[in-house]
């Protein structure tokens, strides 16, 4: 794609170069962030600098929409709104840093973003590179409300419902894996995940995370034409679209986060085998609250916190008559929880299967047990 389209397209337009002095500021900064924040990850604060100095830096002047920089791939640049004040410019800059290190640190080394795998997942890459970010510049925790969702954030201004969302999902695996798949463009969340939950419960929230962007994308289009707009009956129209997309935003939001309460607690509690795990769990499931997401008629969590804290009540009866949780035990305390019948059909019939192969019994008098 021609480069001047590219940025056209963007709305990045009257570049400036940056004196290399700013430029070594910047790379600087970033650099002991990042070498402080995430030591785990193996940061080496000198290859950082260099590699950041020999990115291309510029003012421009950029879309009212945009974020106060961006990075461009396809011209190794970053692009700096022409209004920002330079000593903000590390802290907007980190963000975009991240996208770079994502491009050059990737396994694949295609070379241009949004070609590999979680990169590709992109309100889930976009979320996991601001919590990076926020982490980074060490920024501070604010309640914010946003569509009648109220959220304590360290990402008020850059996608703060993402974010919110991503570091529930974060609650359950750990920052590592998250944070080396945004660098490394690694499938280790992505399994971690899996191994903890299932395939099918990981697809379905980053593809309602990419659905929940979309219509943040498309909010803002709207915001953007009523601004534009002069004409009454157009006015209103757009107030009426703009109305029904946040109400769309808020309910999919707590769509999405009942999902990740109920299917990721719900595994959790059936993972539960003795005293010490119930306590771990009793406390995860209450320290919840701090992450997540709430409004005036906000119940799920509570509701689901009631029912599930009477559930432990009888795992833990279970657990100090009979010690640790065995696998028979484990498998028919989950689907009591789960109350679905087939699932409990399922594991009687995988049950019997077993006991015959272990007894070497034959088909007829296991039936007769059974029936």
């Amino acid at each position: 794609m021609n480069v001047d389209f590219l940025l056209k397209k963007a709305g990045i337009s009257n570049i400036c170069e940056l004196d290399s002095k700013k430029v070594k500021t910047i790379s600087t900064d970033i650099a002991i962030k990042l070498c402080l924040a995430f030591p785990e990850h193996s940061f080496n604060r000198q290859q950082l600098f260099n590699s950041f100095c020999r990115l291309n830096m510029y003012t421009a002047n950029m879309a009212s929409d945009s974020s106060g920089a961006k990075y461009v791939a396809e011209t190794n640049s970053i692009y700096f709104n022409e209004d920002i004040d330079f000593t903000n410019v590390p802290d907007t800059a980190m963000h975009e840093c991240i996208h770079y290190l994502q491009n050059t640190l990737s396994l694949t080394k295609s070379g241009f973003m949004g070609s590999h795998d979680f990169f590709s997942e992109l309100a889930l890459n976009e979320a996991a590179v601001q919590l990076m970010a926020s982490e980074a510049n060490m920024t501070d925790i604010v309640e914010e409300k946003y569509y009648d969702i109220l959220l304590k954030t360290n990402s008020p201004n850059y996608y703060p419902l993402e974010c919110a969302l991503v570091n529930e999902l974060m609650y359950f695996t750990g920052s590592y894996p998250l944070y080396h798949s945004v660098l490394y463009d690694s499938d280790v969340f992505k399994n971690t995940f899996i191994v903890k939950f299932s395939k099918k419960i990981y697809d379905k929230i980053s593809r309602q995370l990419n659905k929940l962007l979309h219509l943040e994308n498309e909010l803002y289009y709207y915001i953007k034409e009523l601004e534009n707009t002069e004409k009454i009956h157009d006015i209103k129209q757009l107030n009426s679209i703009i109305a029904t997309q946040k109400q769309a935003i808020t309910k999919l939001f707590f769509s999405i986060q009942n999902y990740i309460i109920k299917n990721c607690f719900t595994y959790e509690f059936n993972s539960i085998r003795d005293a010490e795990d119930l306590h771990n769990f009793k406390n995860k499931l209450y320290n919840f609250k701090n992450i997540m997401g709430t409004s005036n008629n906000y119940t799920f969590y509570n509701d689901f916190y009631c029912d599930l804290m009477n559930a432990l009540e009888q795992k833990q009866l279970e657990i100090e008559r009979f010690g640790e949780i065995s696998l028979f035990k484990t498998e028919c305390t989950a689907l009591t929880i789960v109350d679905d019948s087939k699932y409990a059909f399922n594991f009687i019939r995988t049950f019997v299967r077993k006991v015959k192969k272990l007894f070497k019994l034959n088909k007829g008098s296991i039936n007769d047990y059974i029936d």
